[in-house]
């Protein structure tokens, strides 16, 4: 892979600090966009849950957007809408959702980045609000399995998807996620939003990468690197 002298410096800055465990959000982080989002919108149009599903989501997603559902809230359920189908299926269609519509959005020298920190013997984890089934998806193309994945899920009863949370990840809930699962702070976390500002805090380097306004401001304030990918 032909990275610029730009992603090179960025990949250099990262593993001549050696980390042993690195944490990695990843809609707008790995990849341009909003996978979760999309695959959201994606399934309600090819109805891959119920209409009544469907005609309680769009409205609920709208007062969402417009401020009157939290983000919390709207990622559990973004996930509990599933309940009743079965696990495989849901799998398989947000499989064909981001086979179809993400692998291009990756930002090469994120999974170069990732590849190189692995041969290293890092220990590396997706740390996610988008529901596990986009997230298993997206990281079969870094070499991330499944069980080093932390993202929104419920509990699974006999394959079958229930309305019971088992994580949010999202904002303190990422620190929350890391604590209990791996039981050991971070030694570098990446992130693009202020929902990966109590990752990247928790951790000893933090990098916002393709940075949103809001998360850059925090970045310049606590001396976080920022890197803006090429092409963006």
């Amino acid at each position: 892979m032909t990275l610029t002298a730009q992603a090179n410096s960025f990949l250099d800055s990262v593993l001549r600090l050696q980390p042993r465990l690195a944490v990695f959000d990843c809609d707008g982080t790995l990849w341009a966009g909003d996978a979760g989002e999309g695959f959201f919108d994606w399934e309600l149009e090819r109805g891959v849950v119920s209409d009544e599903i469907v005609r309680w989501a769009r409205p609920r997603y709208a007062d969402y957007k417009a401020g009157k559902v939290d983000e919390d809230t709207m990622c559990g359920e973004m996930v509990t809408m599933h309940r009743g189908l079965t696990e495989a299926a849901v799998q398989r269609a947000a499989t064909q959702y981001f086979d179809e519509n993400f692998v291009g959005q990756f930002f090469p020298e994120m999974r170069e980045l990732i590849d190189r920190l692995q041969q290293s013997g890092c220990d590396v984890w997706a740390v996610s609000s988008t529901n596990e089934w986009v997230i298993r998806a997206g990281m079969k193309y870094c070499g991330i399995a499944p069980d080093h994945i932390l993202a929104a899920a419920v509990r699974i009863e006999n394959g079958i998807v229930t309305d019971q949370l088992v994580r949010v990840p999202s904002g303190e809930g990422k620190p929350l996620a890391i604590r209990d699962a791996i039981r050991k702070v971070p030694d570098a976390a990446f992130g693009n939003s202020r929902w990966d500002a109590e990752m990247l805090a928790m951790s000893r380097h933090g990098f916002a990468v393709n940075a949103n306004p809001d998360l850059a401001k925090m970045a310049q304030v606590q001396g976080w690197m920022i890197y803006q990918p090429d092409g963006t």
